[in-house]
């Protein structure tokens, strides 16, 4: 990782911290479970470092996402399903996945938002059938900060508490994303349980 161009955008400080976060929404070179473990490996030295370090990466995220809006706002559902269809394969966004996030959207829009910024490869592409389908852009905002809020903090506080443990951050990263990806399963495992019981009671 020492290698990389990722850490000489960090050695701009806080505001590398936010560029690096906004180009993790359009460059997904590394997962953001290791991404964000890394810069708290890398650049957070104590507490208040760590508060100013979510702001900043949270701050550069939420303009990653409302990059995507806007471009999603200007070109329209027609043109950029003809793009997706000839390179989104290129950027993990196959059709059938920007089908899904923009069926997703049938359903409370607010919390679609919030908790598709605590998913893995959603969380970058789901800006952009929100512009599409031009949702409100204040309420897109509010969600956006607070799930990537929910999303960076404790990748980030994983990163600097893991400092001084010998962890690789590659290695840290990819144990807290498949934790995470394994809690949100079980979460919405157990909310379509108790859909299909609420269902089941309704018919009986």
């Amino acid at each position: 990782m020492n290698s990389l161009p990722l850490n000489w955008l960090l050695d701009f400080g806080l505001a590398g911290v936010a560029a690096t976060s906004l180009l993790e929404k359009f460059l997904p070179i590394l997962p953001s479970y290791v991404l964000f473990v890394f810069i708290g490996l890398a650049t957070v030295d104590n507490a208040l470092d760590l508060f100013r370090t979510v702001l900043m990466a949270s701050l550069g995220s939420t303009l990653g996402a409302a990059g995507w809006y806007f471009i999603g706002h200007v070109l329209g559902g027609s043109r950029c399903e003809d793009i997706i269809g000839r390179y989104g394969r290129f950027v993990f966004l196959r059709p059938e996945l920007y089908h899904r996030l923009a069926a997703a959207y049938r359903r409370n829009h607010f919390w679609v938002t919030v908790i598709g910024q605590t998913i893995p490869t959603v969380r970058i592409y789901l800006a952009l059938p929100a512009g599409i389908l031009r949702l409100p852009l204040g309420s897109f905002l509010l969600a956006t900060v607070i799930g990537t809020l929910a999303w960076n903090t404790p990748l980030i506080a994983i990163g600097y508490l893991l400092r001084d443990s010998g962890w690789d951050p590659v290695a840290a990263g990819i144990a807290v994303g498949l934790s995470m990806m394994g809690l949100e399963l079980l979460v919405a495992f157990l909310v379509a349980y108790a859909r299909r019981r609420s269902a089941g009671k309704q018919f009986s």
